[in-house]
This record gives C-alpha cells, structure tokens and sequence, in this order.
C-alpha cells in the first residue's frame, strides 16, 4: 500500500516547537524531500485531481461547485461560489478577516442567517448553507462571476483589501452586511461574547468540471473540495476518521491512497496555541506513530507526506528506516519560506 497524507499548515503549526514527535522526526528525516509547487490546500487538490479550466493549464479552484457537488447537490452545469460566513473587523485603517474555523456556528444560526438573505438574492443567486460553516452560492443559469481563489481560513488576520472580489460584487456584499448585522442571531451572538457573523466571502467561482482523476483509489477527508473531487473521479471518500489505526483497519491492503489532515489550518487562524499544541500530539500519537510502525511491519509499503504552502512532500519506504546516519532533526529545519 502507498498511503498519501497532505496536511497543510504543518511547518507553520511546529513555531515554536512543541513537545517532541519523534515518529514524524524519524519519517522525515529518513525520507527524501522532493521541492514543488507552493500551493493553498485547495490548489494542491485542484492540480493532483487534474482539474484546470482551459486547454493550456491554467489553474481553476471551483470550490464552490466542488462543494455543492460534494454535499449531494446537483451542480448542473450552472457557476458557483463558496460564501462561507466570516467575521471583519475594522483596525485602523484596514478591515481584518476572522473565518468560520475560528468560530463556531451553530446548524440553527446558519440557517436562519442564510433565510434571511434570501430576498436580497432573489432571481439571481439561491444560497445553500452546506454546513454551518461551509456556504455555496449558486448563480442564475449562464451567468458567470469572478471571486478570487483564496479561502478565508488562509486569509486570517489579513487586511482583506487586495483580495476583495471585483467591484461589481460591492452593493450586494454591502446589503449582505447589513442584513446580518441586524439580525437577532448575531444580536444574541454579541450579548454571549462571540463574533457576530457580519459578511460572507466570496471565492472559489466557476462551473463543476467535466471530470477529475487522479491515482488513488480511496480518499479520505472532511475538506469539501477534495469530497467534491473524489466524487467527481468516482473514488471511494469517506472522512479521514480518528487516527491510522482504525483508518488501516478498513483499508485494503494494497492501493494507494490519499488522506487529507487539514485541522491545523483553522487552529492556526484561531491562534489558540495549546489546542494547537494538543492537536500536534494528537497526530503523533493517532497517526504519525502508527504509520511508522505499520511501515516497519510492512502493512504499508510506502508513505508519502505532502506540506502544500511549503511545496514539499517527504517519500519514505520500509528499506529507508534503516539509514540509521540520517538522524533526526528539529521539525523547524524542515520549513521552506517562500520567496
């Protein structure tokens, strides 16, 4: 078996350094590190899926069709856009974005929310509220719209200006605002101390596309887009569950497979370092650590270990354990900063 595990935010989740993780100090350092593209979560899946939206390559993130496609909808062949709740805040001269993953939104808010704006979308978009955090907006037929590619967890603490959606999206966005600043979810919200949901951001625009492919033959992930793309290439999916034990205990045993691990990002964006910090020691312990053993027992043939903001993924087989003069090196090491 060849098991693929991408889990973004890794490098920039290891500063400063946590408690030890020997296992995964082992797997990198007996690995070999191969460079690529610096990548968002969602590009990295867009290019290993195969999806581009012209003949020449270039590079389309239609997670908003993706995840309606994902979530049991019929995509159709109409544009879709995620607007995924978020909430800005003004500092001093910029306005600053916290996403979904640093909140929580509840299925009854999001509902109700996603109700209300309903008359202000009338004719030209209907709003789908996936999940509570997760919202697509599906566009009238043969209309088309521009929205940039970055999702907002990794937008978080950024002055949202440079990536603002075309102007032509301001009015709506502006009665969006407004409508979920007086509603009586967001005035409950604010009375319990939690961020009021006040806009929503737009990205991911685009049709589904007419196929993906891709190697593996199961992918496991709570990511939308990679639900959506596995679905579209017709691999079994299924949520990455609680750790590689019970993950190999229903794995065939050969195949290859992609698993996507992409907590870190959103606890990252929360800036809450001791559940970061527990997380990290949760991967050791539920996925890392097994793995290691399942390589050294030969359940799996080969691990690969894909870091996409970095553009690095480490490639380790059972044979490589024994290249005992490659010692372990602090996790920090391993980072690339991009240029």
């Amino acid at each position: 078996m060849h098991l693929e595990l991408v889990v973004p935010a890794l490098f920039p989740a290891l500063e400063p350094p946590p408690d030890p993780m020997p296992a995964l100090e082992l797997l990198l350092a007996r690995s070999r590190r191969t460079k690529g593209r610096v990548d968002s979560l969602e590009s990295w899946l867009c290019r290993a899926f195969g999806v581009h939206d012209s003949p020449s390559g270039t590079l389309a993130v239609p997670a908003g069709a993706l995840t309606a496609h994902a979530h049991g909808l019929e995509a159709g062949t109409r544009s879709w856009l995620r607007a995924d709740p978020v909430h800005l805040r003004a500092d001093r001269d910029h306005v600053l974005l916290m996403p979904s993953q640093a909140f929580s939104v509840t299925a009854a808010e999001a509902e109700s929310l996603a109700a209300a704006l309903t008359p202000l979308l009338a004719g030209k978009f209907v709003l789908h509220a996936v999940k509570p955090d997760r919202w697509c907006l599906q566009l009238a037929e043969n209309a088309q719209a521009e929205a940039g590619s970055r999702a907002p967890v990794d937008l978080a603490g950024a002055d949202i200006d440079p990536h603002l959606p075309p102007k032509s999206w301001h009015p709506l966005l502006t009665e969006i605002q407004m409508a979920l600043y007086q509603h009586q979810a967001n005035t409950v919200r604010e009375q319990r101390g939690d961020p009021v949901i006040n806009s929503v951001w737009l990205w991911g625009a685009g049709r589904l596309p007419a196929a993906a492919r891709g190697p593996w033959h199961s992918v496991g992930a709570s990511d939308s887009v990679a639900a959506g793309l596995a679905r579209l290439a017709g691999m079994r999916h299924r949520t990455a569950g609680d750790g590689a034990a019970p993950w190999l205990g229903r794995a065939p045993v050969d195949g290859r497979h992609l698993v996507v691990l992409d907590d870190l990002r959103g606890m990252l964006a929360m800036g809450d370092y001791d559940a970061l910090a527990r997380r990290l020691r949760c991967l050791e312990a539920d996925w890392f650590a097994p793995l290691l053993a399942a390589l050294k027992a030969g359940r799996i043939g080969m691990l690969t270990i894909h870091v996409p903001e970095d553009g690095a993924s480490f490639e380790v087989v059972r044979g490589d354990l024994h290249r005992f003069w490659r010692r372990r090196r602090p996790l920090a090491m391993y980072r690339i900063t991009p240029a």
